[in-house]
């Protein structure tokens, strides 16, 4: 196992509603509040445990041309260029999406152009 999923972000008109939603379907709770506005919920665990968090990242409206729904994942068992380089012989290619460099993390798409981030925390096998 090199990778597995962490985070589901999902752009949404009213975090905070589909916070509450969320949280009472899953029985999560929110872990983090961010000044702009974006939520963090997952399980009362926290993050890093067996199942993802929920990122819920204000867009007033979609994107044209992009989901409102995209992908993290986290390297298990190498480092975060390791997993990069794996991930890249695999047919994801870097995506730009105006990111700045300084970010810790990686904005790549899989062989159908669909976003996807690796983030540079290693997590635990499952």
């Amino acid at each position: 196992m090199a990778c597995r999923i962490s985070e589901l972000v999902l752009g949404c008109r009213d975090p905070e509603v589909l916070a509450r939603f969320w949280c009472e379907v899953l029985d999560f709770v929110v872990l983090d509040r961010e000044d702009d506005g974006t939520l963090e919920i997952g399980p009362r665990e926290g993050f890093g445990g067996p199942q993802p968090t929920i990122i819920l990242s204000r867009r007033d409206e979609p994107e044209k041309g992009k989901p409102r729904l995209h992908i993290d994942v986290n390297a298990t068992d190498r480092d975060q260029d390791a997993e990069l380089t794996r991930l890249l012989a695999l047919g994801a290619r870097p995506a730009d999406i105006g990111q700045t460099g300084d970010e810790q993390w990686h904005v790549l798409a899989d062989p159908e152009g669909n976003e996807f981030c690796l983030l540079k925390a290693r997590l635990a096998p499952l």
